[in-house]
């Protein structure tokens, strides 16, 4: 082969490269968010009294909490889905929501209350809340680990649990809009426990989906 073929060659395997794994995840997740729209005005549907509610500062403290969640773990999956990234300097990422509910939580706590610590913390909608946020979290974990697969993670239990945590911030964001519970209180305990379990369940997966 002369040189002019080799050029030739090599320029057209260039031509044929690798999708972008932040192109590949966006539209991943573009594909899954309708699943989980529809999975949630199916079954759940915005509360009735919205227009009220988005009077109460707490309301919209929820969706503080969960749309800093998903973009900030957006951000961090994508930094570990290059081989040689840890969380080492990105980790942080992940406390801005944990911030902005220590917040709320000290704001609600200077504020004279009508109803009993344990009484907002248990709330009406535990248990619609541990099953709702999990369930509509599926498709979008589905979709980020097959955009993170554009990716080489080198941990991938670690990028699927951060996977989950997008998810999770995702399905709350939607959860949240249902939500009749908005106490700091009750967010801080509920929705976090459902975060924690889909963020195993992105942990399980990713360490077989993401593997390379």
């Amino acid at each position: 082969m002369d040189t002019d073929q080799l050029i030739r060659t090599l320029a057209a395997d260039n031509t044929h490269r690798a999708r972008p794994v932040g192109f590949a995840l966006m539209l991943a997740l573009l594909a899954a968010a309708p699943v989980s729209l529809l999975m949630f005005f199916t079954e759940l549907g915005i509360r009735p009294d919205v227009m009220t509610a988005m009077r109460n500062p707490f309301f919209d403290l929820k969706f503080a909490v969960t749309l800093a969640l998903a973009i900030s773990a957006i951000a961090v999956s994508l930094h570990l889905s290059r081989p040689e990234a840890s969380l080492r300097g990105f980790g942080w990422w992940l406390l801005l929501p944990a911030g902005i509910l220590t917040a709320g939580i000290g704001g609600e706590m200077m504020m004279p209350q009508r109803m009993p610590m344990m009484t907002r913390l248990v709330g009406r909608n535990s248990m619609i809340c541990m099953t709702a946020i999990p369930l509509l979290s599926l498709p979008i974990l589905a979709g980020a680990l097959v955009g993170l697969r554009h990716g080489a993670p080198a941990r991938p239990a670690v990028a699927g649990a951060v996977a989950g945590l997008l998810s999770a911030g995702v399905a709350g964001t939607l959860y949240a809009s249902h939500c009749t519970d908005d106490s700091p209180l009750f967010v801080a305990t509920w929705y976090t426990v459902a975060t924690a379990l889909v963020m195993a369940i992105g942990a399980l997966a990713g360490a077989k989906v993401l593997k390379y």
